[in-house]
């Protein structure tokens, strides 16, 4: 079993920024795949961006190209999401996701162990 842990959501203005931390237990991190998602109210669960367990492979939905950058410490268990130049749209509850696979990209199927998630919300 794996425990996922979000934190770092929090209310901020459209052009801000913010960094998303989730913190893993229960299995050696080095040795699993995470994600991240996110959740509108009224909508579907929606890729965000993934990252193998090495961290040298990364993947992004193309709605937060550019902008998101995912990252890990294996060190502290960590994987961070860093949000850049937000937009109302994103506003959502987000949620860290950990796979047994080497990497796991946009499958969402493929994710074994899902976060409680944290509210990012954006006004404009």
């Amino acid at each position: 079993q794996v425990q996922l842990v979000e934190s770092g959501g929090g209310l901020v203005q459209a052009g801000d920024s913010l960094r998303l931390s989730c913190v893993a237990s229960g299995r050696p991190f080095s040795t699993i795949a995470m994600g991240w998602f996110r959740q509108a109210p009224g909508k579907e669960r929606e890729y965000i961006a993934a990252i193998s367990w090495s961290g040298s492979t990364t993947s992004y939905a193309d709605s937060v190209k550019g902008r998101f950058t995912i990252s890990r410490d294996n060190a502290k268990n960590t994987v961070y999401l860093q949000m850049n130049s937000l937009k109302p749209e994103d506003t959502a509850i987000y949620y860290c996701a950990a796979s047994n696979q080497a990497y796991s990209g946009s499958n969402t199927g493929s994710y074994n162990y899902w976060g409680q998630g944290t509210q990012v919300t954006v006004s404009s």
